[in-house]
């Protein structure tokens, strides 16, 4: 059987992290939880569970807080979890029966993260695999019995382990000011950031987020370096900025050049959309809306390709009827 050490990073959890390890921490061997600066009762909290209680200096770097928190610990495996997740009963039997029959030769473990979609999170699938639990040490073995190599590649498991996310708040602002500040420090994201840098706009973004990453993603949109698709992300958000500081040059400007790449995608056609339906141009409004919902596919938000520019174009039909009927174009939505 497998020894487990259980991971946390936490920070103001008290009103959820018992609820988290109670689903869970009777079923590992070690409970560390490294704190960042709470000013609840999360460290109260935590006591009653464990002795391994760390403090770390929050320096707006997650993996240098993870880093810290997994030398910390001790067992064999290290599963990362974080305060508002919760194992359900089905669940809790699954990873008990995990940790059983364990093969030693895993490196990683991946467990399915569900109930994405309801709580606005940057993901667009409801449920998905993610890496959760990690062999501490790893050994490198040799393989092949002629031209023999050390296999680099870690051996991964997807599990049949569903994790429930029930988040008592959004963390885009957190994060998004993470992003801000690793953008204004000139470092260049990797397409990966780049890519969640995006997301978490178009799933939570305000006005003034959008407006604030603009000098990074107008910057990025000329870099030759980025691929295709980071070029499209670039666009998506530079006209977004654009439309919301009400820059309708700069709008159009990367709304034509998302058009241009010849990957049109729904965040951009739900945007001209937006744009259309503010200046009272409900026929053209209803043109995008329609592009977005449904010849198109989302890049990173997947509303705007779906329930959103639906709903839109309910409104722009029912502007167009009471344009017929004599009212005004711009007359105000209901």
């Amino acid at each position: 059987m497998a020894s487990i050490s259980l991971c946390m990073i936490v920070k103001n959890e008290a009103d959820v992290l018992a609820r988290c390890l109670d689903s869970v921490a009777d079923l590992v061997d070690e409970v560390v939880i490294v704190d960042t600066g709470s000013t609840d009762g999360t460290i109260d909290v935590a006591k009653t569970y464990t002795d391994r209680i760390f403090h770390f200096d929050w320096i707006d770097d997650f993996a240098a807080a993870r880093n810290y928190a997994f030398a910390q610990c001790t067992k064999e495996y290290i599963y990362c979890a974080d305060a508002d997740e919760v194992l359900d009963e089905k669940n809790r039997e699954r990873f008990r029966l995990l940790k059983e029959a364990l093969d030693p030769a895993i490196d990683i473990v991946q467990m399915k993260y569900g109930n994405q979609l309801q709580f606005s999170t940057i993901y667009n699938y409801d449920e998905e695999y993610r890496p959760k639990m990690y062999k501490r040490l790893r050994e490198f073995t040799w393989e092949r019995p002629i031209h023999e190599a050390v296999r680099l590649t870690p051996l991964i498991y997807d599990s049949d382990v569903v994790i429930t996310h029930l988040p008592k708040e959004l963390h885009t602002s957190r994060d998004l000011a993470v992003f801000a500040k690793l953008a204004a420090s000139g470092e260049r994201l990797d397409r990966q950031l780049h890519n969640l840098y995006a997301k978490e706009l178009f799933v939570s973004g305000s006005d003034e987020e959008f407006i604030a990453a603009l000098r990074f993603f107008e910057e990025s949109a000329e870099d030759v370096e980025r691929s295709e698709d980071e070029l499209l992300e670039a666009f998506c958000v530079a006209a977004a900025a654009n439309r919301r500081r009400g820059d309708v040059t700069g709008f159009l400007k990367y709304a034509l050049k998302a058009v241009g790449l010849g990957k049109s995608c729904s965040e951009i056609c739900y945007e001209l959309g937006e744009y259309f339906l503010g200046v009272g141009d409900y026929l053209e409004a209803q043109m995008w809306y329609y592009n977005a919902a449904f010849e198109t596919e989302s890049i990173l938000n997947i509303h705007c390709g779906d329930d959103w520019p639906k709903k839109k174009l309910e409104e722009c039909k029912h502007a167009i009827l009471l344009s017929t009927d004599g009212g005004s174009d711009g007359e105000s939505l209901s």
